[in-house]
Order: C-alpha cells, then structure tokens, then sequence
C-alpha cells in the first residue's frame, strides 16, 4: 500500500486529528491545485481541480492544525460527487 492510500484510509477514517498539511497532500494528488489569490489568502483556502473546475473552500485550522468533524464530511462529499473517491 502507498502513501497516498494509507493517507486516504486514514481520512476516510475520519480521524480527530487529521490535519490540514495532510489534507493538501491528499488534494494535491487527486489533481487539485492549491488557489493562493484573491479571497482565498489569510485563512480561507481555496482547491481547484483544473480538469473539471472543481472548487473545494474551506477555512484553515487554526490556532492548532486539525481539521474540524464537519471539514471532512464536507471535503469527503466533495470526493464522492466527483467520483475521486467511492
């Protein structure tokens, strides 16, 4: 099993203390590309996937790196519609 596989397992898991570095990791490889303009500086992010104009939106974690509950469900529904992930 790959990096990214076990990384996909693990937010699949939906685990307390998934973080965002972990998340971009994730997008990055499923052909998302980090959007650094605009309304998307400060700590909004921004993922566009540029084969299908896909945005993902959320807010970055902060003071401490961990991805909120509804962050995951979110990004997982996301993947799903899109068919990236089953």
């Amino acid at each position: 099993m790959s990096k990214t596989d076990k990384l996909l397992v693990r937010f699949l898991s939906k685990p307390k203390d998934f973080t965002y570095d972990e998340l971009k990791k994730l997008l990055l490889v499923s052909g998302y590309q980090e959007a650094r303009t605009g309304k998307t500086s400060g700590s909004r992010a921004a993922f566009i996937n540029p084969e299908t104009k896909h945005i993902i939106r959320l807010h970055k974690p902060h003071p401490r790196p961990e991805l909120k509950s509804y962050q995951l469900d979110y990004i997982k529904d996301e993947l799903k519609k899109l068919g990236v992930i089953k």
